[in-house]
């Protein structure tokens, strides 16, 4: 039985069509471009901001994440960002008993929005946060700081096996590879995916895995 559930947050929780969209947007440039251009340079080992900087060589991202946000076009999130299945499943988790925690590679600002959405978890926190990235092994302790339980009674769940299955089974957590987001699908079959103690298509899955089936009301 676990004691603590630890999210990822994007593709895993959030979906980014908005955030690259308005990548797109800013940039001037077609979302369809700047989408394919994503999946190139992931598909090649490169981290994913490679794809704005091939549009803008030398740009400075946070540079431009400032700008935006200082012309009122900065990140959003709302309801519809999130996968269906969310909500009901952080809510069903904690209600079970389970410390319930978001931690991924975001900004300070997606912090502050998925807070402010009043999910049902025990607490919020993002790279940007922190000041260390995934697979940065001292990422995965401080989730397990966060998490509040040991290494073995925390699962981690995640779509990006290199990112999110590698290192935290590397750190002696459980982990649930979720097949959702495009990096779920383009390495599904890698050997990091294969190193998940769960495999899973939806965090209903996860619910009946973690928590058990629901019980049953009381006549």
């Amino acid at each position: 039985m676990m004691e603590s559930v630890v999210f990822d947050i994007g593709s895993t929780l959030v979906r980014e069509d908005r955030y690259w969209g308005s990548w797109a947007d800013w940039l001037g440039v077609p979302r369809h471009t700047l989408s394919a251009l994503v999946g190139a340079v992931v598909a090649q080992g490169r981290d994913d901001g490679d794809a704005i900087r091939l549009l803008r060589p030398g740009v400075d991202i946070d540079a431009e994440r400032r700008a935006r946000e200082a012309a009122g076009r900065g990140e959003w999130l709302d309801e519809s960002d999130l996968y269906p299945d969310v909500r009901s499943a952080l809510g069903a988790l904690r209600e079970s008993g389970l410390r319930v925690v978001l931690a991924g590679n975001q900004s300070l600002r997606m912090g502050e929005l998925l807070r402010g959405m009043e999910l049902p978890v025990d607490a919020v926190a993002t790279s940007s946060g922190w000041g260390v990235v995934k697979p940065d092994p001292e990422f995965f302790r401080r989730v397990l700081e966060l998490g509040g339980a040991a290494p073995g009674d925390t699962v981690y769940v995640g779509d990006y096996p290199a990112f999110d299955i590698r290192p935290a089974k590397a750190a002696g957590l459980r982990a649930a590879h979720i097949r959702r987001g495009p990096w779920a699908y383009l390495w599904g079959d890698t050997a990091d995916a294969a190193m998940a103690d769960w495999r899973i298509d939806s965090l209903g899955e996860l619910v009946e895995i973690v928590a058990g089936p629901p019980r049953a009301s009381s006549p």
